[in-house]
């Protein structure tokens, strides 16, 4: 967290608000010590299930408390996938009810020495005690530390959102890691589903969001991600990922919300007391508090938060209802806030806070102080309530135990779940002891729900996965349509497909599905079309009560063609060559002719080989070839060359440019030059041109010893001459020498000799 200074709360909520209309249900103890600390409880609530998650363990229970299975280490449910998600009890644990694909997802560290990964099982059917397909992501030296996971389906790009503190080498943290798993490749048991992450250097503690409730958010709205950035604001990133090309995602920073001021629980540190030790516990006062819960009601979207805050001489729960207009762009902005910190001197933190169908909030925590040993308790509010402020405060269960022996460590984390069988019933899980002592804890998992909240009248929701697909001609394109049940539907759906093109079929395996109450039922649908086309299907149950669509792109066998480079330049007289790529597309693997047109005057252009035939999904190569003619009457200038597949099908270009012929020149001079010794002579040097004008530089070799030479102009404007002038010392020797006189113009060179005879 980034530096803001000391701050006095005026969120504070200094007097009590009214009696909390809530009501508890069911309260039973979950999972108990098993040498690890702190427990990591985690719980996540389906139609029919608890499933519990603890530091190396997890448990299922029916909604009356009942033991279905466990508890069973973490590591037993990867034993298939071996390695180190098969033989360690990493912890960090994270599970999610998915109700949108009707799943479970249960994560866990891979280990807590290196090499670290992280392991992510998700359920093959809604059965949390069934076959889950198994992952690995592999992290290498560097830790993944704390990691928190959400569920964000949106119709498409849908994803398992997660982040991470990463810590290099396992001990110096460098930054916090914000990643989108591809949901529907895990859902359907893809081999390798695609993990896109972002790192924010030297910044962690983010959480992602994720969904509550029925509505799943807007197709195409990002993924969301927060941290606590100072004592005064909170950073938001958004993250959207794309499945198909990772290299399309994107991570953008999207706003910083201005939140009253705070200053960290025991300065981020240890500092809450208990009774009957001296021993202090851990408030992770340094960073959010898991869940970052998002609701999308119908006319707004929120997200509720809370983190941990010095309140006075003691610690209470400060928590954010941010909200934005419903939208896949939307910009959130605090709705309301304050601090919950009863004047009764006892600590409250490592909260979860969650939201029902109705907007009421709740906030379930860990108290303690001197007096008290901890305890687990809950808080919450209506629409109505006064904004920032909660009502009273009711026990899940009052401590009888301390924490001691050294030990702080406490949480890392706890979580309020919402029952979505009916969107009302809150169900929370945290720590406790029974009695003093280390590595002793207990959990308890509490139900309570608000009388205001109304479950919502039996009836249906309709969802495809995938929402779009893409098929070939006259192969199969499949979609599972899930008839989810609300409040208790358990009727029988009669499903109906509409907008097929003739061309194609559409059918479901099913026409009737019926779900159970409060669970999902599924027909999958399967699409052929013989043309390629672009359609929409709409999947009506019960006559169009309710509707879910399907968005199909249907594609031939084709080929696309492209060269490289896409440019050539030559000079008169050499040749160019561009590789020509025929790649197959959507399996075409047939002969493909290739032509050139477009070539200039006096130029030849070829392809070869041709015909070539690329393999299904690959690609073939050809060779363009264009040679310009040496005596220039290959036009200067740049023109285009169009190379064609098949005819004409498919075309690429290429761009020719020919140089104008280089400026060329002459050289002459006369047959002789007599010199007496102790004299000089002179001939004159001709210079002629071709192709304009140019400079010439002269040099001259072969001259006999004693004598010399000199230029009266050189370089010489060609055409123009020069007068050579060679002088000989009466010591030069008598002869005939055969002397060459060599112009070059830094493209050509040429050279004349003639006879110097001394005398």
């Amino acid at each position: 967290m980034g530096a803001g200074g000391s701050h006095a709360d005026t969120a504070l909520q200094t007097s009590a608000g009214p009696l909390i209309n809530a009501t508890g249900g069911t309260n039973f103890d979950g999972a108990g010590v098993n040498g690890f600390a702190p427990p990591d409880a985690n719980i996540a609530i389906g139609p029919n299930h608890i499933f519990e998650a603890v530091n190396s363990a997890y448990t299922i229970y029916d909604h009356s408390g009942n033991l279905l299975l466990g508890p069973k280490t973490l590591s037993s449910l990867w034993v298939p996938l071996g390695g180190p998600c098969g033989t360690n009890n990493g912890g960090d644990t994270v599970v999610q009810y998915d109700r949108f694909a009707d799943r479970w997802v249960l994560t866990q560290l891979g280990s807590v020495s290196g090499p670290y990964s992280e392991c992510i099982a998700v359920s093959r059917t809604n059965d949390p005690t069934g076959a889950y397909n198994l992952y690995s992501y592999y992290y290498g030296s560097t830790l993944n530390d704390y990691p928190k996971f959400g569920v964000w389906p949106t119709a498409t790009n849908s994803a398992y959102l997660a982040t991470y503190n990463l810590f290099a080498n396992g001990a110096s943290f460098s930054g916090g890691q914000l990643c989108a798993y591809d949901r529907s490749g895990m859902i359907a048991g893809a081999a390798s589903p695609a993990a896109i992450c972002y790192t924010i250097s030297f910044d962690g503690g983010y959480l992602p969001a994720d969904v509550d409730g029925s509505n799943a958010p807007l197709d195409g709205t990002p993924g969301y991600f927060l941290n606590l950035e100072t004592l005064s604001s909170l950073r938001m990133y958004k993250l959207s990922p794309n499945f198909a090309n990772p290299a399309a995602s994107t991570l953008t920073f999207a706003q910083d919300l201005t939140v009253t001021g705070f200053n960290e629980a025991c300065g981020g540190g240890t500092c809450v007391p208990q009774s009957g030790t001296n021993q202090q516990l851990d408030s992770l006062g340094d960073r959010l508090m898991y869940r970052l819960a998002f609701r999308r009601f119908a006319d707004h979207e929120a997200m509720v938060v809370n983190h941990s805050v010095t309140a006075g001489s003691a610690v209470g729960v400060r928590w954010y209802e941010l909200r934005a207009p419903v939208s896949a762009s939307a910009v959130f902005s605090v709705f309301q806030q304050g601090t919950f910190a009863p004047a009764d001197s006892a600590y409250r933190w490592m909260g979860s806070a969650a939201m029902d169908q109705s907007g009421d909030i709740a906030i379930g925590y860990s108290v303690s102080s001197s007096a008290v040993h901890p305890g687990i308790r809950y808080t919450g509010r209506v629409p109505g309530d006064l904004a920032g402020t909660m009502e009273t405060e009711t026990s899940i269960i009052e401590g009888s135990g301390s924490q001691t022996n050294g030990l702080s460590r406490w949480g890392d984390y706890s979580a309020l779940r919402i029952d979505p069988g009916d969107d009302c019933t809150f169900w929370y899980v945290n720590e406790y002891l029974k009695a003093d002592g280390a590595f002793n804890w207990s959990t308890r998992i509490g139900s309570f729900k608000f009388s205001s909240c109304a479950p919502s009248a039996p009836d249906f929701t309709l969802s495809a996965n995938p929402a779009s697909t893409t098929v070939n001609t006259g192969q199969q394109g499949t979609s599972t349509i899930t008839v989810g049940s609300v409040g208790g539907f358990n009727s029988a759906v009669a499903l109906t497909v509409s907008g097929c093109p003739p061309t194609a079929t559409c059918s479901l395996s099913s026409n009737s599905v019926t779900p159970p109450a409060n669970g999902s039922g599924t027909s999958t649908l399967t699409v052929t079309d013989s043309i390629a086309e672009n359609f929409t299907i709409t999947v009506s149950g019960n006559g169009g009560t309710h509707s879910t669509t399907v968005s199909v792109t249907v594609t031939a066998p084709d080929f696309s063609l492209s060269a490289n480079p896409a440019s050539i330049t030559v000079n008169p007289g050499q040749q160019g060559t561009s590789t020509v790529t025929v790649t197959s597309v959507n399996g075409f693997n047939s002969a493909v002719g290739l032509t050139v047109s477009g070539c200039p005057a006096f130029t030849t252009c070829s392809v070869s080989p041709s015909p070539v035939t690329p393999p299904a999904n690959g690609s073939a190569a050809s060779t363009l070839t264009v040679v310009t003619n040496v005596n220039g009457t290959t036009p200067a200038g740049t023109v285009t060359l169009t190379i064609s597949g098949n005819s004409g099908v498919h075309t690429t270009t290429v761009s020719l440019k020919v140089n104008p012929p280089a400026a060329d020149f002459t050289i002459s001079v006369p047959s002789s030059l007599g010199v007496s010794r102790g004299s000089s002579g002179f001939l004159d040097v001709t210079l002629g041109t071709t192709n304009g004008a140019t400079s010439v530089t002269l040099s001259i070799s072969g001259l006999p010893s004693r004598t010399s030479s000199s230029f009266s102009v050189s370089p010489v404007a060609a055409p123009g001459t020069s007068r050579l002038t060679i002088s000989a010392s009466r010591p030069a020797p008598r002869g005939a020498y055969t002397v060459t006189v060599t112009g070059t113009n830094g493209s050509f060179t040429h050279s004349a000799t003639f006879t110097l005879t001394i005398f």
